[in-house]
């Protein structure tokens, strides 16, 4: 028997099948990967830092004060203040304090002039015109991910590495 004249093709069943198969593991994997995006706690730190460090730069320049950002590095934490505030209300800022989840940690931060720190405590100054040090702050998961983000003195935008970046 002689199969040349046979068509060549898949019929409409087997696409069906296979856009159906398509379907299910889309299906399956989706939820997934987007549940591992929005659930990475070292990724949502650095945007939620990101978006202080804007948000304080910002608030200098309309309230006109010079505003000090703390990283507390040994107990993993950062809070805000002013310069011009009472004891009381410099320690209920701290009380107050931003603890980082418990896969996160402030690995080290530089500051020109100052250096690298990895413990104790690091201030970051606002000036009333927006200003901010130079600062690299590098932040590390426990599964070994690491980001820097890197601050300048006199541009709006912070730049953010996914791995530790030594700009000093």
């Amino acid at each position: 028997m002689n199969r040349t004249n046979t068509p060549k093709g898949y019929t409409l069943i087997e696409l069906t099948v296979v856009v159906f198969l398509i379907g299910i593991m889309l299906a399956v994997s989706i939820p997934r990967f987007r549940y591992s995006l929005i659930t990475d706690n070292l990724k949502s730190t650095t945007r939620r830092i990101v978006g202080l460090i804007k948000g304080l730069r910002n608030e200098a320049i309309r309230e006109q004060k010079i505003y000090l950002l703390h990283f507390d590095i040994g107990s993993n934490q950062l809070w805000i203040d002013f310069d011009d505030i009472t004891r009381e209300e410099r320690e209920m800022a701290q009380e107050k304090a931003f603890r980082l989840p418990s896969d996160v940690r402030i690995m080290d931060v530089w500051t020109k002039g100052k250096g690298k720190r990895v413990d104790g405590e690091v201030v970051i100054r606002f000036s009333k015109k927006g200003y901010v040090e130079q600062t690299v702050i590098h932040l590390g998961a426990e599964d070994g991910r690491e980001f820097t983000l890197l601050l300048n003195p006199f541009l709006a935008k912070i730049k953010s590495y996914d791995n530790y970046v030594d700009i000093y």
